[in-house]
Parts: C-alpha cells; sequence; structure tokens
C-alpha cells in the first residue's frame, strides 16, 4: 500500500530528533524502567543488548524526557564527576562496557559515587549485563551489579516492518507491502540495518527514477551485504 499509516498497535515516543521510538515486546521493559524515573531503586540503571537493537535511541529518548546529560567515555576521563552531573538530574553513558574496556573504570565508579551522594542518577547502555564486564574494582562491581538491569531484545519482524515504513515515509517514499515484507524477511535484525536500507533504497530508487521494486530491494540488499 503506498500511503499507509504506522501501525497503531505500537505505542511511539517521540525523540530528541524528532524520530518516534516504537514500543514492542522486545524493548518494553526497558521503557517501563525509564518511565519510572526517578523513582528508580539504585543510583543506575544499565539497559544493556546487542548493537543495533536500539539502546541509544531509548537514550535518547529518556535525555529528551529528563534534560539528563549525555557523557563519552573520554568525558568520564576528562572531568570531574561534579562537573558531569552539575546542572542535570541524570548522566547517560553509552557503551559504558566499552568505555570500561579503555580504562574507564576508576572514573565511573567516581561518577557513580558522586551520583548517590547527590541523589541524582546514571544511565548506563551496554552489550551484556555488569556481571560480564571486565571489572577489576570489587567496589564498582558491587555497586553496579546491585542495581537494575534490562535488556532490550532484537526486534521482531513486526516491529521491523513498522519501523521500515516509516523510515520509508519519513523519505517520502512509496513502497508496496510486498516490498517491505521482502526485506523484513531477509535483513539484517538491527535498527542500523534498517536506516541503511532505507538510504541506500532511496538513493537506488532516486538514480533509476522509478518506485522501488522487488528486483531493486533484493539488489539493494546485496549491496549492503545484508544476507
Amino acid at each position: 500500500m503506498a500511503d499507509r499509516q504506522l501501525p497503531l498497535r505500537f505505542p511511539h515516543r517521540p525523540s530528541l530528533a524528532g524520530e518516534d521510538f516504537l514500543v514492542a515486546p522486545s524493548n518494553r521493559d526497558a521503557v517501563a524502567w525509564l518511565d519510572r524515573w526517578p523513582d528508580w531503586p539504585a543510583p543506575a540503571l544499565i539497559v544493556c543488548g546487542a548493537p543495533g537493537c536500539g539502546k541509544t535511541h531509548l537514550a535518547a529518548v529518556f535525555a529528551h524526557r529528563s534534560g539528563a546529560r549525555q557523557a563519552a567515555a573520554a568525558d568520564l576521563e576528562r572531568e570531574l564527576p561534579q562537573d558531569l552531573l552539575a546542572g542535570a538530574a541524570a548522566v547517560i553513558v553509552d557503551d559504558a562496557d566499552a568505555a570500561i574496556a579503555a580504562g574507564g573504570e576508576r572514573p565511573l565508579l567516581h561518577l557513580f559515587n558522586s551520583a548517590r551522594e547527590s541523589g541524582k542518577h546514571l544511565l548506563l547502555t551496554a552489550i551484556e549485563a555488569p556481571a560480564r564486564w571486565p571489572l577489576r574494582l570489587a567496589d564498582l562491581r558491587s555497586r553496579l551489579t546491585g542495581c537494575p538491569a534490562v535488556a532490550v531484545g532484537p526486534p521482531d519482524d513486526e516491529l521491523l516492518a513498522a519501523i521500515l515504513v516509516k523510515l520509508f515515509a519519513d523519505r517520502q517514499l512509496r513502497v508496496a507491502d510486498t516490498v517491505v515484507g521482502y526485506l523484513v524477511a531477509r535483513m539484517e535484525r538491527s535498527f542500523d540495518a534498517a536506516r541503511r536500507i532505507a538510504a541506500r533504497l532511496d538513493e537506488a530508487s532516486l538514480s533509476r527514477g522509478r518506485a522501488p521494486s522487488l528486483a531493486l530491494a533484493r539488489a539493494v540488499l546485496e549491496e549492503t551485504h545484508d544476507p
């Protein structure tokens, strides 16, 4: 169908970038935890899941709603914890497990302690829960493993289809249901893959001067190295 709407069964949340975040079984638990803020039972919440599952997008939605500051691994090393927390009720550390592996263990411990002492919060995203992080500091391990950790799963077929429909609509692409179904059945199960495919299909459609077809979708999948 050319001009169909997003499936209404998925609630959506606006992100800082003005995009929609679709709430589905794969991310519903994480959304519920973020909605509980600031009534968290610990100073930190860890959201974990495979790359491309939507953790960063969830963090952006949380930042928009809470006014949380986003801090990179370099910020943990460069700035004092009180400076990172100044003027914000929460700090987001995306890819916290990678920051730990890069030497950010002690700065994260200091940031955690400062957040706890000041009644503020940390939102940490990671691939795995802290129990599997390469933590050497016992104090940090005990603090993080005492915090709630919620997993975000890969998007299912229905969610991937809704994401593709929205991405195509954003680009004013008229894409048939059969093409969306073909892509969903064969693409990588991630939000990143959906964005890559939508962008490439848009480019290919413009260069050929015709609406996306099954043949064009097949060519795009091959070019983007999706199975």
